[in-house]
């Protein structure tokens, strides 16, 4: 008999240590310290604490969870480090999350800093592309979300462009370094001036483009969609299925690039990049003229950010 009880608290206990190490949700009552993680109901995604490289500073960030090479997502605090490992975060009494440094809550490193009503509990739920949300308990509508704030990489699903009605531009904006998430010298984004392109840019120096829209379709490793309407301008792409893994990034080599993961070598491989010849550049051979790709390898990748040659 006591042998069962000691199995049933053992088991009981086992029970306890699983639920929590794979929650994917933060309620009012709960919060993030240094080790704790929020993990996405299909372990694709991991929410917690990291430092870049061999930095010591200590960032809030997404990344993946299923591979050995921590590839890090988004970034909360990216321009304000904490130091040390007294880093929280929690939902406050008026529904934001609030990440503070240290234990005074003096002054927050990053917060949500939306509006919600009163008297209305939020909790925080990491899902399975890689996107944190913040809903309202009750009736599950999203207030705010990490998709609409992206750091230098797009996921899969992720828009990148204009919501005209919310005021919010979806950009990338690399890294400083790999040992520094804060506001880089690159960037993408789209110029919705005209026919719509896609620019790259090196602070307000356009680097390469594409042509302008409409794109040719591509038959690839994922499917593009572009919207233009009264409320939004934007790029998405989506893949076959969340076991395959690809990102766009504007990284800080000043390079945008597309990469796949590669299960067989446990690396990451370039499935395009640009600019990559000099046809890619913008404006290379001036106003009111073509480039021609003569002796460069005109490569089939998808057409935007210069993968193509395009008028200048």
């Amino acid at each position: 008999m006591e042998a069962e009880k000691l199995f049933l608290l053992f088991s009981l206990l086992m029970l306890q240590f699983s639920s929590c190490t794979s929650l994917d949700s933060l309620k009012t009552s709960q919060t993030i310290k240094e080790g704790d993680l929020l993990i996405s109901k299909g372990n694709n995604f991991a929410l917690g604490f990291f430092s870049p490289g061999s930095s010591t500073n200590r960032y809030l960030g997404i990344w993946y969870h299923k591979i050995p090479e921590q590839t890090v997502v988004w970034v909360a605090n990216r321009n304000d480090p904490i130091i040390g490992s007294s880093g929280f975060l929690f939902i406050d009494q008026y529904g934001n999350l609030v990440l503070y440094g240290n234990d005074d809550q003096k002054l927050p490193v990053w917060s949500t800093n939306v509006s919600v009503e009163e008297n209305v509990t939020c909790e925080a739920q990491l899902l399975d592309s890689g996107n944190l949300i913040l809903v309202r308990k009750r009736s599950r509508k999203i207030v705010w979300q990490s998709f609409d704030y992206p750091t230098n990489i797009l996921l899969p699903g992720m828009k990148l462009g204009l919501d005209r009605k919310l005021g919010i531009d979806r950009i990338l904006t690399s890294w400083k370094s790999a040992e520094d998430p804060g506001f880089g010298d690159f960037s993408v984004r789209i110029n919705p001036n005209g026919s719509p392109q896609i620019f790259f840019y090196s602070g307000t120096k356009p680097i390469c483009r594409t042509p302008p829209w409409p794109w040719r379709s591509q038959l690839g490793l994922y499917k593009s969609t572009f919207v233009n309407d009264p409320d939004e301008i934007y790029f998405v792409y989506t893949v076959p299925d969340d076991s395959f893994l690809l990102r766009l990034i504007a990284d800080h080599s000043g390079l945008v690039k597309a990469l796949t993961w590669r299960q067989s070598d446990g690396q990451w491989k370039d499935y395009w990049k640009a600019p990559q010849f000099q046809c890619n550049y913008y404006g290379h051979c001036g106003a009111y003229s073509t480039c021609e790709v003569a002796n460069e390898m005109n490569l089939d990748v998808p057409v935007y950010l210069g993968s193509s040659p395009s008028t200048h």
